[in-house]
Formats: structure tokens, C-alpha cells, sequence
């Protein structure tokens, strides 16, 4: 049996290519400068964002995984990576032998804070500046339908 390809029409393949674009060379740029100016990779930015989104700094290490959208091999190598540089830590879980909790360091959130404000600079410089508060209400509503539809779909 052949399935129906719902091909994208001109309009449709202009606006995700752009899109992709935008994420490809935004992202590839807001990292770049991460890692120069904060010897920071944007996966360890991602890791301790979301560890001091958090009480107390730490996280169940697969809801960890899970938030970011990593397989659990990617998690447990940066982990130890971190780890060895002393930006998190991790910790059994004394209620269930099985899990681990993610801990951030103190030198952990010293580079988090230190990174931040170049960060937010540079997203402002290279996105904010270039958009209207209306494009980005629209933009904020459209990320989080789609980010929406893409929760539902994986439970």
C-alpha cells in the first residue's frame, strides 16, 4: 500500500527552509561565541540552565535526558565530562538503588553566571534587535503549539 507524500508547497518549503537556516547558522553562531568567550560548549549552557531552573540545583538524571531531548549514552558521557571539570556532580538516589540525581557545583554555578550575561547579550544582538514585539509574541505562540503537539505526542 502507498501512502499519500503531502509535499510541502513553495510557500511552505520557503518558510521551513528559513526556519532551518535561522536555527543552523543562529545556533552555530550563539555557540561558537559560548565557547569562546566562556570555554563552554552549548550542551554544558543547556545542562546547567536546566539544572538551576530547579530546586536545590539538582535533577533526576533521565528527566534530565528527557528535557533536553538526549539519549541516555549522550547524558551519561557529557555527564562524566562535566563531571571531570567539576561543573556537576552526580549522586545515587538513596530512595530507589536504581536512579541518579545531576547535581550542579558550585564551580558550575559560577560559570553559569558568568556566561549568562555574554550570552543573553549575544542573543539579543543577533535575534532580539531584529525582531518587532509582535513578531516575537507570534513566534512565542507558534514555538509553544509546536513544542505543545511534540510533548503530547511523546507520552
Amino acid at each position: 500500500m502507498e501512502e499519500t507524500v503531502r509535499w510541502l508547497t513553495s510557500e511552505e518549503q520557503h518558510a521551513w527552509r528559513g526556519f532551518v537556516r535561522l536555527h543552523e547558522r543562529l545556533g552555530g553562531r550563539l555557540g561558537r561565541q559560548l565557547q569562546t568567550e566562556s570555554s563552554m560548549s552549548t550542551a554544558d549552557f543547556a545542562v546547567l540552565v536546566e539544572l538551576t531552573d530547579v530546586p536545590e540545583g539538582r535533577q533526576r538524571f533521565l528527566d534530565l535526558a528527557q528535557s533536553l531531548e538526549w539519549e541516555k549514552s549522550r547524558m551519561s558521557h557529557h555527564i562524566a565530562r562535566m563531571a571531570k571539570r567539576g561543573l556537576v556532580a552526580r549522586e545515587e538516589c538513596a530512595e530507589d538503588g536504581r536512579g541518579a540525581f545531576v547535581v550542579i557545583t558550585d564551580a558550575g554555578r559560577e560559570a553559569i553566571e558568568a556566561a549568562a550575561p555574554r550570552h543573553v547579550e549575544a542573543v539579543r544582538a543577533l535575534f532580539l534587535d531584529h525582531v518587532t514585539p509582535a513578531e516575537l509574541r507570534v513566534l512565542a505562540d507558534i514555538s509553544e503549539r509546536v513544542v505543545g503537539k511534540l510533548d503530547e505526542d511523546s507520552s
